[in-house]
């Protein structure tokens, strides 16, 4: 399970999808208001779709026996994370001034560490069936 380098970058995605929770993907503020962080916990929609993002990866670790399914929910998973992007961004527009926190690297680093498990996931899938071939 730990031999194959995916489950380090599945690992790392469930991690960084968790830290989204409480750090801040954009810290701005709306009219006269004081500063307001913008976290994954500050819109339910946000805070679903990261404790699934993060729940499938951690979930998909454990299914490196049936290297077809786990590729199927990391992709899914990629697509979510996507759609977490998406509704950030989307939530940066109701701020009237404000910038991106440098922890926002942290919600990017998730799309990336996926497509870099869903690639080892598919190396390993070809391999397997390239021996198969060979027998």
């Amino acid at each position: 399970m730990l031999q194959r380098i995916q489950t380090i970058w599945l690992l790392l995605a469930a991690v960084c999808g968790f830290t989204t929770l409480k750090t801040s993907f954009y810290i701005g503020s709306i009219g006269a208001e004081p500063a307001n962080h913008l976290t994954a916990m500050s819109n339910i929609w946000l805070m679903i779709l990261t404790i699934v993002t993060a729940t499938i990866a951690v979930v998909s670790i454990f299914m490196y026996k049936n290297r077809p399914l786990q590729l199927k929910l990391v992709l899914s998973t990629i697509v979510l994370s996507v759609i977490i992007l998406l509704l950030y961004f989307a939530q940066t527009q109701k701020f009237a001034v404000g910038g991106f926190a440098l922890t926002s690297l942290i919600a990017v680093a998730v799309p990336v560490l996926l497509i870099m498990a869903a690639s080892g996931i598919y190396k390993d899938e070809k391999l397997v069936k390239s021996v198969d071939r060979i027998r």
